[in-house]
């Protein structure tokens, strides 16, 4: 058995305009990429560090390379869980075996997981917090999507979203309060956002503080985000949310996402698919989980500037499936922006 040889690279991809949310800002997507190689394949991924959960670009840089140093040739995604947490760290590792496995099986990932291949899907195009006109300008550039993703803090809700439904008066919308709200104001607006065509709303309360949820018959349906990593969540979030948004970065891969997704499936859940601000390398597996979801919010390549070679299409919301040569494809696809990122070592 071989070790595995691993690049870890940091990338900075520029946002098309600042990005906004009820915790604060940016105007860059900080990613890490991950190659492995068996000497023969090569395999990458895209992970996303999140500091709202103790993360940076330097301490997943680490946890990654301890960890590969435990990796072989026959390594599979299975093993990552008894040495990584669920964490970005672990999600970069996890979709990077995959895509090597593919290579070295000649088999699709989808195949691998006994899944069909992806199909179109619609995806939420997300609002940045801003001003009331701000929000409905953004709304009126995207009027034609079916679903709009917006993200809030607790002022002036009923204000925004009238202005942005006025903009858009066919869309649906998802609302993302990132654990901005008090039961109060998630009570008294209920009413109000249905009425404005709010089809979900996402982690209006803190996590861990969320008791008040229990019992709780929404107008619309609630769905989990913070408060649910993976399936380990599930028990707790019984009778406080209708609804779960499944990360790779917070499951920590793949594997664990297919595992909760099954489980909170069985368990009668609203499947929602998100992402953090990534390019396409980051939603294509994430692509694979969003096939059997009622909601998708993969739109983080519409956020960059720019993205890379062989993207993800989007076409008013409607996400086309990912070329075969970004992530997941068997042996035949060759990735130019990958082979350029390599040094000669890997290209044996």
């Amino acid at each position: 058995m071989k070790p595995l040889t691993c690049m870890v690279k940091n990338q900075q991809w520029p946002l098309a305009r600042e990005f906004r949310i009820s915790r604060g800002a940016k105007t860059q997507a900080d990613v890490l990429v991950v190659v492995l190689s068996d000497g023969h394949h090569v395999g990458w991924a895209e992970a996303v560090p999140y500091a709202h959960y103790g993360e940076t670009i330097e301490s997943v840089t680490k946890q990654i390379r301890d960890c590969v140093k435990q990796l072989t040739t026959t390594s599979t995604p299975s093993d990552l869980a008894n040495l990584l947490p669920a964490s970005a760290a672990r999600n970069a590792l996890d979709c990077a075996l995959w895509d090597l496995m593919a290579k070295r099986d000649n088999t699709p990932v989808h195949k691998l997981i006994n899944h069909s291949a992806p199909q179109t899907k619609i995806t939420a195009q997300t609002l940045s917090l801003g001003s009331i006109e701000d929000m409905r300008q953004q709304a009126a550039e995207i009027c034609h999507s079916p679903l709009i993703k917006i993200k809030l803090d607790a002022n002036q809700v009923i204000e925004r979203m009238q202005a942005i439904h006025k903009a858009a008066p066919t869309s649906q919308f998802i609302i993302d309060a990132n654990e901005a709200w008090s039961f109060k104001q998630l009570t008294q607006w209920l009413p109000q956002l249905k009425a404005l065509n709010v089809a979900l709303i996402e982690q209006p309360l803190a996590a861990g503080h969320d008791e008040e949820l229990i019992n709780l018959t929404p107008e619309i349906p609630l769905c989990a985000d913070e408060s649910c990593h993976t399936s380990a969540d599930l028990s707790y979030l019984k009778g406080r949310y209708q609804a779960i948004n499944i990360k790779l970065d917070k499951t920590g891969g793949l594997s664990e996402a297919l595992n909760l997704l099954e489980q909170a499936k069985a368990a009668d859940l609203i499947i929602m698919t998100g992402c953090m601000v990534g390019t396409s390398l980051a939603m294509a597996p994430a692509f694979l989980i969003a096939q059997h979801a009622q909601f998708v919010d993969l739109d983080g390549p519409l956020l960059i500037a720019n993205d890379r070679l062989f993207p993800f299409s989007f076409d008013n919301g409607i996400m086309q499936p990912m070329p075969m040569q970004l992530w997941g494809g068997n042996s035949n696809y060759l990735n130019r922006e990958l082979m350029n990122l390599l040094p000669k070592k890997y290209l044996m």
